[in-house]
């Protein structure tokens, strides 16, 4: 019978393909069972089939009025905690440096606790581990978590992915998990024209209250999927993937799609998608970059001065490149 591995995932779509090379290889030696937000049940059979999901969406993970404490299900919570607690975890982890995280191992009595310490939740964890370099991509904090409990991961550019699509139309998504993160959306429609124009099939994906933007500028057939499976419909159709810094371009990039990201305010070195097709462009600089989406702005900067000329050249040489 294989050890019980817990590990505590609760962020965005994003952070959870970035997370499965990890789960891929952590359930051919543990009994996995995934802390997450109930979307990654719709991942699970797609990406992770042999990892159990319980989802759970974490309150402190809300962008605003986290720390509503009166708010906070407690009720769910301590029953949650329970629930856990009883499985008697070998290991439980959390590739973030989030003491939250860690009290939760603590919390649910995981015999062993591994992760990156901050604010002395140190004491929360029996074996602390040393983070990677500041520029180091995301994935490596899972690869470092992964070295230690003796199983290699391949580096970054080695991930296997399925092989690209030949035939197929340019899936051009501009929705993003904040505002902040979003190209301006008039000049994702001189994109889309643009494409057209040079022979490209292009299909428009979007955030629910960007529909409405859309089909006002007469792109009738755009589409909001509401579901990580009506997504994954998107990306099944795919040959190329292009928009911002968010959980759909992480998701295509591990179904085998060659993706395109407008950078904001975030780093491509920390979260470039997991392809090694995958390219980009990087935000204007800014003082505070990278400020976790909280802009001290009117306007996020690091995005609406992307010119839309710089923007689509870079476009149109990423998709000449996969010809």
């Amino acid at each position: 019978m294989k050890p019980r591995l817990l590990v505590i995932e609760l962020w965005g779509l994003g952070d959870l393909v970035i997370a499965t090379p990890f789960l891929q290889a952590a359930a051919q030696h543990y009994e996995v069972t995934l802390l997450a937000k109930p979307y990654a049940l719709e991942l699970q059979t797609r990406l992770w089939p042999g990892v159990r999901v319980v989802p759970f969406v974490a309150p402190w993970t809300a962008f605003t009025g986290k720390y509503r404490l009166v708010r906070w299900p407690w009720r769910q919570m301590w029953r949650l905690r329970r629930q856990l607690a009883h499985e008697r975890f070998t290991v439980g982890l959390s590739a973030r440096w989030d003491p939250r995280d860690h009290f939760w191992l603590w919390l649910v009595s995981a015999q062993r606790r591994l992760g990156f310490p901050r604010m002395g939740s140190q004491y929360f964890l029996t074996q602390p581990l040393t983070r990677p370099a500041p520029t180091a991509h995301r994935y490596e904090y899972w690869r470092t978590v992964g070295a230690q409990l003796n199983f290699a991961m391949p580096e970054r550019k080695h991930i296997p992915v399925p092989p690209a699509r030949s035939a197929g139309y340019v899936l051009l998504h501009t929705g993003a998990g904040q505002p902040v993160r979003v190209w301006p959306l008039e000049r994702c429609r001189q994109i889309v024209a643009q494409l057209r124009q040079s022979g490209q099939a292009v299909c428009v994906a979007c955030d629910p209250d960007q529909l409405a933007w859309w089909r006002e500028a007469g792109e009738t057939t755009a589409t909001a999927p509401h579901t990580v499976n009506e997504l994954l419909d998107l990306i099944d159709g795919a040959r190329a993937f292009v928009g911002n810094d968010s959980g759909p371009g992480h998701l295509a990039a591990f179904c085998g799609v060659p993706t395109f990201t407008i950078f904001g305010p975030q780093l491509p070195e920390w979260f470039a998608p997991l392809h090694s097709r995958a390219r980009w462009v990087e935000g204007r600089p800014c003082p505070y970059k990278p400020c976790s989406d909280y802009c001290r702005f009117p306007q996020p900067i690091c995005m609406v001065e992307l010119t839309l000329e710089e923007v689509t050249e870079k476009i149109l040489g990423f998709l000449d490149s996969l010809s």
